[in-house]
């Protein structure tokens, strides 16, 4: 929702209600009528020897009239009304009518009373102005107010949509779909991705020995550092199933060898289980990651119900991807022969053979990366 624009600061922020004209106006008065203020001032201070050159007076009335008729003309622009101001231009045209045309005492200050009726006028105008900026700034500020819990409901859902994307996809990903509105690349579609699954091998029995404390702090630290990992290389998580995760390269945002990154990322897993598994020895439980990539096309796109939605893959890719894992041990990276042919002049690998995988019609075959 846009700002609500307020009324620009002008000089009448500064002198209001039409101090400015009144000012001009009493100031010329007092100089018109300087002699008569100085003879009564006389009886109680010593100032009867102040005189003005007459001329020098003259010009001091007329230019502070002319004071208080710049003031009608600045509130002109606010209230828009032109009768103050005309009033105030008739009337110093007459005191200057007087000053130099015809002087008589009568028709000065008839000049004086139109230019004061000027100022009267132009104050009502401006106390009216100002009752109905402040009526509209109270207007605006109350539908304001009106709007202000739908607005923030709308950006508590927002942030919490937000929260929702950056589960399972890179933060960069999830703000360039809430920032950019770009909703559509979580529409359903087909895409050529690299499938990662990973899992800590027989789980179950061991959390079985486990404390319910240990086995939270197992899984916590194993899914901070493949989340982590995920994230540096730009992987979208698929899901997270208690002691295993599903990570896939290659959308919903295009990226270049899909394949070879998803491989240094299943080897930074690795590394960086090894580093947990060391702590865990030390206290008599032998951990062990189980890692399969699989390449190929998957169907993408948002699964689930409101409030618990996951943005994920499915196809034959994830599944082989799955059983690799499964099949793998010693923390071995298996991959199927579509992976391969991506990446076998980058990598070296170990060929395994065909082998029959649960669910898969035809077998499979297997290759295992081996460290340089």
């Amino acid at each position: 929702m846009a700002s609500t624009a307020l009324p620009a600061p002008t000089l009448n922020d500064r002198l209001p209600f039409g101090f400015l004209a009144y000012v001009g106006v009493a100031i010329s008065m007092m100089i018109c009528y300087f002699d008569l203020i100085v003879g009564v001032a006389s009886d109680f201070v010593a100032v009867e020897t102040l005189r003005l050159n007459p001329h020098f007076q003259a010009v001091l009335m007329w230019v502070f009239g002319l004071v208080a008729v710049f003031g009608l003309s600045l509130d002109w622009k606010a209230h828009g009304r032109m009768l103050p101001l005309l009033l105030g231009v008739l009337g110093l045209g007459i005191v200057v009518g007087t000053l130099y045309v015809y002087y008589e005492a009568t028709i000065l200050m008839t000049g004086y009373l139109i230019m004061l009726i000027g100022a009267f006028l132009n104050q009502n105008l401006m106390l009216r102005f100002l009752n109905h900026t402040v009526g509209t700034q109270a207007a605006e500020l109350a539908e304001f107010n009106t709007t202000l819990e739908r607005r923030v409901a709308e950006q508590v859902q927002e942030i919490e949509r937000l929260a929702r994307l950056k589960r399972f996809l890179a933060p960069e990903v999830a703000d360039l779909i809430t920032n950019e509105g770009r909703e559509s690349l979580l529409e359903s579609h087909r895409r050529y991705i690299a499938c990662l699954f990973c899992d800590i091998r027989d789980f179950t029995p061991l959390s079985e020995r486990l404390e319910p404390e240990e086995t939270m702090d197992l899984l916590q630290s194993f899914h901070e550092r493949v989340g982590r990992l995920v994230t540096q290389h730009g992987g979208t998580i698929g899901y997270r199933a208690g002691d295993g995760v599903m990570v896939f390269l290659n959308d919903p945002l295009p990226c270049e060898a899909p394949v070879l990154k998803t491989l240094q990322l299943a080897s930074e897993i690795r590394r960086a289980f090894a580093e947990i598994r060391q702590g865990w020895q030390k206290l008599g439980y032998d951990l062990d990651i189980g890692i399969g990539i699989a390449a190929g096309y998957a169907t993408l796109g948002m699964i689930g119900t409101e409030g618990r939605v996951d943005y994920t893959a499915i196809g034959p890719v994830v599944n082989i991807a799955a059983r690799l894992c499964d099949l793998s041990d010693h923390g071995r990276i298996l991959f199927n022969q579509r992976a391969y042919l991506d990446v076998e002049h980058a990598v070296r690998t170990e060929a395994l053979g065909p082998l029959e995988l649960k669910g898969v019609e035809r077998q499979t075959e297997i290759h295992c990366l081996v460290d340089a």
